[in-house]
């Protein structure tokens, strides 16, 4: 089986490169990427592309199997180069896909494309996906599934899984996404849970995490096994203000959501941070995944817990820690998931 990853060396894509190198159903793993590392790196062979405008279809032909994951998080500023990149990219993938006749197409869509729900939900995958209105990410990651149904319609032989994980950590990726989220507002030296006196209470901030390793694993067995459709993707632990207090050793002081959002604009308009206010949105607004149905269909078992992988996260951010590929190595302008 030829499987290629686009987008396969950000944090998602690295981890699901190597994940498939090691099966052993697997007879070649190409990575496709804007700035590809040396051949063999990850155990793949290495293609460089850029979705926005590169050949896709020479790429893709002769493949059983395509991952996309590549998608931008930054910058924020500059929202026509996210969606020319996360939609219009994803578009060309698929349309490049469909003339290639693959067989297997999976893709990293997001606990982004679900409505709000009430705090402490649990969302199967029949939840609303429309997302959350003022989340450009959330909406990008809608007209994205959208695309999905199009494409399905369209190639009716293909087999299409979506999954959609919740936050997803893993250390080598700690550079990227403090990179991507904090700037250089908060000194790495203080990112340590010795240093965080208090956590925030405010209503409605409740999430789950998942080691990258884990959504790695479970594009593998979406590659390799037979399920099709959407799939939730996280640890059935929850983190809430009482949960992270516990965690960090630390008080939950109440704070009132509104005042979190209002900072979030004032240091984002201030180039202070790079996190644009409506990630407080969907932070507070998405729902709480249930994964019932990639534990049975999938066969698919976190190894990680939430607490888990954030504090390898923050382990990672205190240490600076990167990764192997140049998308890891805390000194780009884009990335995936």
């Amino acid at each position: 089986m030829r499987v290629v990853v686009v987008g396969g060396t950000g944090n998602l894509g690295s981890s699901t490169v190597a994940a498939l190198a090691r099966d052993d159903a697997i007879t070649e793993v190409v990575g496709v990427s804007r700035r590809p590392p040396p051949h063999g790196t990850l155990g793949a062979r290495w293609v460089g592309a850029d979705v926005t405008k590169d050949d896709l279809r020479g790429i893709l032909t002769g493949a059983d199997a395509l991952v996309h994951v590549a998608w931008l998080l930054q910058p924020s500023r500059s929202p026509e180069l996210l969606e020319a990149t996360n939609v219009g990219g994803t578009g060309r993938v698929l349309e490049a896909a469909g003339a290639s006749g693959i067989a297997t197409v999976a893709v990293a869509s997001s606990l982004g494309v679900y409505s709000p729900a009430p705090p402490g939900t649990l969302a199967t995958e029949e939840w609303p996906t429309e997302g959350i209105p003022t989340s450009l990410y959330s909406r990008q990651k809608v007209r994205v599934e959208r695309m999905l149904d199009e494409f399905q319609a369209q190639n009716p032989s293909t087999r299409v899984v979506r999954l959609r994980p919740s936050l997803v950590f893993q250390r080598s990726a700690a550079s990227e996404i403090r990179q991507f989220f904090l700037g250089p507002l908060v000194p790495a030296r203080l990112i340590d849970p010795r240093f965080v006196p208090i956590v925030p209470d405010i209503e409605g901030l409740a999430f789950q995490a998942v080691h990258t390793d884990d959504v790695a694993e479970a594009f593998r067995l979406a590659v390799v096994g037979s399920a099709s459709g959407p799939f939730n993707i996280a640890s059935e632990e929850v983190l809430d203000a009482a949960a992270l207090a516990k965690l960090f050793h630390a008080h939950p002081v109440r704070i009132p959501a509104g005042w979190l959002r209002r900072l979030a604009q004032v240091t984002w308009l201030l180039h202070l941070q790079p996190t644009d206010p409506s990630w407080v949105d969907l932070g507070l607004e998405a729902p709480l995944l249930d994964t019932t149905r990639a534990r049975h269909e999938l066969g698919w078992r976190p190894r990680h817990s939430s607490s888990e992988a954030l504090l390898e996260l923050l382990a990672g951010m205190r240490d600076r820690a990167t990764g192997g590929t140049p998308a890891l190595l805390g000194a780009t302008r884009g990335g995936a998931h």
